[in-house]
């Protein structure tokens, strides 16, 4: 059982904070002591390094996004809308979409941002292998004029504009594309200039002076990479950082509150119910088990009162979706079995194991038998696919590359999703799910994915449980560092350390 966080030794985190005792210092070009003449640099505890050297084309995109050096076509707004960023503007006719490239955009190698660099970019993204996750099932080309780019798909695509807000599909100079990997270095066109890249312990980053949205009001950033979050932790109490993402729950409690920000995050822990065979093939029994379920201990209990109890399988991090969402008519509960289901999680998240043994509780309570199988992810997705399970734990990620639930919805729910650990095959489910998928972006996309939803909650395949929350850690003189659920941004040209 984990210690509640309040009573976590302090010993802990104070000989954690040795690990980082003098690694940030700056290693940009400002003064020796990390300040420059307006500010000093922001020293940037992150939680995973590198996997691919800081390729666009992979998970190290969101990084470089979050440093704001690389920028897309595209951004998001709050609500997943698409709104302009290095194009001003675009328009659609059928497959293909036409982007108008911003004009006095150049990259930090000096080069100019023209609709051929747009297309290298794009190209070399949708030829990867494998390609960035954004592009999976996505056939995309693009074609420069000018100052326009035409991107055409092989089937019409709703989401372009979304598609292109990846950070996987982040417009970087040529010179990043001359070797076998994708190399960022001083290629990118954000207010930040990548300039060092020390494997998977740091990064250094330096103000781009001619950046087109405005000089930033931070002389530059130094990265420092602590995958133990005990030590991330322990930099932001000890003053060695400025910015720490991921604080574990663990350790939130023992820091001055003040410093922390909970931001929810678009994740939903469900407990998928098995449609297809075994005891919840039943909806009656599935509603009994929906019933069962007592949310709001588990967020007390594992999470520590650091998540919200799940209204739906969208939460706060969509607040579009509250908005929207009415009553759901559930099939009637039945009286629990007796029989046995077994309940499979993954010990990759540290808190899983535990709401496992909640849910062993609660449902035992209600009259189920329940077996536990906890596994390694990787030892036990393939089982959980193939629908070896009564019921599956999983900590699901709500909204994908395009910022849109839809295609999580379809993964999940869809009688052909390739991910639907439910065995769900239901014709009313599919049609709002193929409504929701073909509808434009926009309010008349959120309205259908909201019904998608109920669909699904309707049947009990799913009995979404809490949403859950990133914790980060801000220094008392940071000023305007970006709290984002989607992960996309943390440091902008607006971030400062006073």
């Amino acid at each position: 059982m984990r210690v509640p966080a309040r009573l976590v030794s302090l010993t802990a985190v104070t000989a954690a904070s040795a690990l980082l005792t003098g690694c940030f210092s700056a290693t940009g070009s400002d003064d020796a002591d990390g300040a420059g003449a307006d500010g000093k640099r922001i020293r940037l505890a992150m939680m995973q390094p590198p996997r691919s050297g800081l390729s666009p084309l992979s998970d190290d995109a969101f990084k470089l996004s979050r440093w704001s050096t690389a920028e897309t076509l595209v951004k998001l707004n709050a609500e997943g809308d698409a709104r302009p960023a290095l194009a001003t503007e675009w328009e659609r006719s059928g497959k293909s979409w036409t982007f108008t490239i911003r004009d006095g955009v150049t990259f930090h190698d000096g080069t100019k941002l023209t609709g051929e660099a747009v297309v290298n970019s794009l190209t070399e993204a949708a030829g990867a292998s494998p390609k960035p996750r954004i592009l999976d099932g996505v056939d995309l080309s693009a074609k420069a004029d000018g100052n326009t780019v035409t991107v055409t798909t092989a089937a019409e695509d709703p989401l372009v504009p979304q598609r292109l807000s990846s950070p996987q599909l982040s417009i970087l100079a040529a010179k990043a594309y001359q070797g076998k990997t994708v190399n960022p270095v001083g290629a990118g066109t954000g207010p930040f200039e990548l300039t060092k890249v020390d494997g998977t312990s740091s990064a250094s980053l330096d103000r781009y002076d001619d950046y087109w949205g405005g000089r930033a009001k931070a002389p530059g950033i130094d990265v420092r990479f602590v995958p133990d979050g005990t030590a991330r932790a322990a930099s932001l109490r000890s003053g060695e950082a400025d910015i720490v993402e991921a604080v574990p729950v663990s350790q939130a409690a023992v820091l001055d509150q003040d410093l922390i920000t909970e931001v929810p995050m678009p994740r939903t822990n469900t407990l998928y119910l098995n449609t297809e065979k075994g005891v919840f093939k039943d909806a009656s029994q599935r509603a009994a088990a929906r019933e069962a379920v007592d949310a709001k201990s588990i967020v007390k209990g594992v999470y520590e009162g650091r998540a919200d109890v799940a209204q739906g399988l969208l939460g706060p991090a969509l607040p579009w979706a509250a908005e929207l969402r009415s009553p759901v008519k559930h099939t009637k509960a039945g009286k629990p079995s007796g029989k046995t289901v077994t309940i499979g999680t993954f010990t990759d998240r540290a808190e899983l194991p535990e709401v496992a043994a909640t849910l062993q509780q609660q449902l035992q309570k209600a009259g189920f038998k329940v077996k536990l199988d906890v596994r390694e992810y990787a030892n036990i997705e393939s089982d959980a696919l193939a629908g070896e399970f009564d019921a599956f734990i999983l900590s699901r990620a709500t909204v994908l590359d395009s910022g849109d639930p839809a295609a999580y919805l379809y993964s999940d729910f869809a009688s052909d999703g390739s991910f639907n650990i439910s065995q769900l095959a239901d014709n009313t489910v599919d049609a709002a799910l193929d409504k929701a998928s073909d509808a434009a972006a926009g309010d008349a996309r959120r309205k259908a994915v909201i019904e998608a939803e109920a669909a699904v909650l309707a049947t009990d395949a799913a009995v979404p449980m809490l949403h859950e929350r990133v914790i980060q850690g801000d220094a008392a003189g940071v000023v305007d560092a970006a709290h984002d659920p989607r992960e996309r941004e943390l440091v902008t040209a607006d971030t400062y350390v006073k």
